[in-house]
């Protein structure tokens, strides 16, 4: 009787050493993955992908013709479901590291120890299914409406990018599965989170702790609890945070500033599902789903040794990104109607109106602090008002604040600073491009550009009519 194929598409493995993909082929066949292609020559392996559509594939790094690293950016932009493992001879992290974020899952050290190789490809066939699952979730909600609307009711929003991010967290609300929740500080992660557990049908707790700077002392007890008597001054035992969320969500924020040994005993509560509290010798087991949030770049902390690879994996089963504020402009004037509204109630004020000279201001602005920082510039400036107007010049004092801070830019992205061209303008032709796109940016508003330049309305004013009127003596131009 004829073995049935397993994996059903196969396992591709590229490699130029015979005795390698001999070694591999065995290794796997022994294992009970009966259905592997090996290939010798890197030039046929984008052929032999596009005909036969592997579930993984297993790719050395230096091979003669074209090497891994050549070949796998290629294989991730044309095959972005198909796993890939890179195989290398020599431990050379940086490289291995810059694989994996060019889009590979795992990498294997020569020689391949055997029990590493076969849990490298479970874990690939695992990353295929799941990354294929959550891809027809996504085409199959694109055009559907919320189904628990009710859910989101803390999370004020107008954009067509937040209500994709909502259709998807209604999928996978119900798995027990952790999720990672990425984005910048102030966007809101943590009402994020909160919708979640609203979704997850959970009837335990939500349970929130931040956990950048805990010490692992800290950490342990906050969420293990401890023993009477398990370390001087312990005079009763205290319930850690995971039993209180038994049933429910633990949401720990800023994962990335988890201390290394915290790192440890967090993968066993993910893996096992089992903690130990302080001065206990019994496990106890967690039904808690875990949900984690962070704004740092948790590959480059793991490139850095700061961050675990394995835990990474783990936090990572299910992810999503906020977008920051300034990649979602159509929540401005729905959020600032909102604060307002908020912040009149507060102080007993008349809710000021929104002028459209307000909306083009606040466009212009880069927003590090996201719907936080909008949140405290509105309540300032309604506690500022006088009779029903808003003073604009609140606003105004605000992004000029922020435009003189060097640590972050103001005036569009993260992107490369000014391109000089070839030759050099003049500072004449220099000042009258940058007021041309301060204006562009502004939506031709001289309040909100005066803003931009950190110049007053009046010096844009004169700099704006002496251009339009040509060139002028060096006595008659404006200065900026």
């Amino acid at each position: 009787m004829t073995r049935p194929r397993h994996p059903q598409m196969p396992i591709l493995v590229i490699d130029d050493e015979e005795s390698i993909l001999l070694s591999i082929d065995t290794t796997l066949q022994l294992a009970g993955f009966n259905n592997v292609i090996c290939c010798n020559d890197s030039r046929q392996a984008l052929a032999l992908l596009q005909s036969r559509s592997p579930s993984c594939v297993l790719l050395d790094l230096n091979m003669p013709h074209l090497d891994g690293q050549s070949l796998l950016p290629r294989i991730h932009a044309d095959h972005p479901d198909t796993p890939v493992v890179i195989i290398t001879g020599t431990i050379d992290v940086d490289t291995a590291v810059h694989c994996m974020k060019s889009g590979a899952l795992d990498y294997l050290v020569k020689p391949v120890d055997e029990s590493r190789l076969v849990t490298a490809i479970h874990q690939a066939l695992r990353f295929r299914d799941l990354h294929q699952e959550n891809r027809a979730l996504r085409l199959q909600l694109e055009e559907e409406q919320l189904a628990h609307p009710e859910a989101f009711a803390e999370i004020v929003t107008a954009s067509p990018n937040m209500f994709a991010l909502f259709r998807y967290i209604e999928s996978i609300a119900p798995s027990p599965q952790p999720v990672l929740i990425r984005g910048e500080t102030g966007v809101g992660k943590e009402l994020v989170a909160r919708a979640i557990h609203r979704l997850s049908g959970r009837t335990g707790s939500f349970v929130a702790i931040n956990v950048a700077g805990l010490d692992d002392n800290v950490f342990s007890d906050t969420l293990f609890g401890h023993v009477k008597g398990a370390f001087t001054g312990a005079e009763g035992a205290r319930s850690g945070l995971v039993e209180k969320a038994a049933g429910g969500t633990l949401f720990l924020d800023e994962i990335g500033d988890l201390n290394q040994g915290s790192q440890v005993k967090l993968l066993r509560l993910l893996q096992e599902h089992e903690y130990m509290p302080l001065g206990q010798d019994s496990l106890r087991i967690s039904d808690a789903r875990v949900i984690t949030s962070t704004h740092a770049d948790l590959w480059a902390l793991q490139q850095q040794g700061r961050f675990r690879k394995d835990l990474h994996y783990r936090l990572r089963t299910h992810r999503l990104r906020i977008p920051p504020l300034r990649e979602r402009k159509e929540d401005l004037a729905v959020l600032a109607d909102f604060f307002a509204d908020k912040a009149s109630q507060s102080l007993a004020k008349t809710k000021p109106a929104m002028s459209a000279e307000l909306l083009e201001l606040l466009a212009t602005h880069f927003f590090p602090g996201n719907v936080r920082e909008l949140q405290a510039m509105m309540f300032d400036a309604v506690a500022q008002q006088k009779a029903n107007n808003l003073p604009l010049e609140v606003i105004q004092s605000h992004l000029a604040r922020a435009s003189r801070d060097q640590n972050h830019p103001t005036n569009g992205s993260y992107g490369p600073a000014v391109l000089f061209p070839t030759p050099l303008p003049t500072l004449k032709e220099t000042a009258r491009m940058l007021v041309q796109e301060a204006m562009r940016r502004a939506g031709n508003n001289q309040s909100a550009a005066a803003t931009l330049l950190g110049v007053s309305q009046q010096a844009l004013s004169k700099r704006l009519k002496s251009q339009s009127q040509g060139p002028a003596s060096p006595k008659a131009q404006p200065e900026l």
